[in-house]
């Protein structure tokens, strides 16, 4: 005959051994970032004066590019090409005398 397990305690399962691989997991997962993060290789890197005061046009010469300046926006946006709005969109309410 089976066995009626609908009457037995739920309290006694345990999580057992997929509780314990997921704790395990979490743990060296913090470990590791904590590893890469803060490692003994992982030093601020002292760079010389040149290397610092030096900009992208004069890293993109130094490679061979050609740099050249953009040309300028204008001030003033020309018309918009087509036909002008007849009305404005929110018209002005008519005064009233009382």
């Amino acid at each position: 005959m089976a066995r009626n397990h609908s009457k037995e305690s739920h309290a006694t399962r345990r999580g057992g051994i997929p509780l314990a691989v997921a704790i395990a997991v979490a743990i060296l997962g913090v470990l590791g970032i904590l590893i890469v993060d803060h490692g003994p290789w992982n030093k601020p890197q002292v760079k010389t004066a040149v290397v610092v005061n030096s900009t992208t046009g004069d890293s993109a010469r130094d490679a061979g590019a050609t740099v050249m300046p953009t040309e300028p926006k204008q001030r003033l946006e020309p018309d918009a090409p087509g036909p002008k709005p007849v009305q404005p969109a929110n018209p002005a309410a008519p005064a009233q005398d009382f």
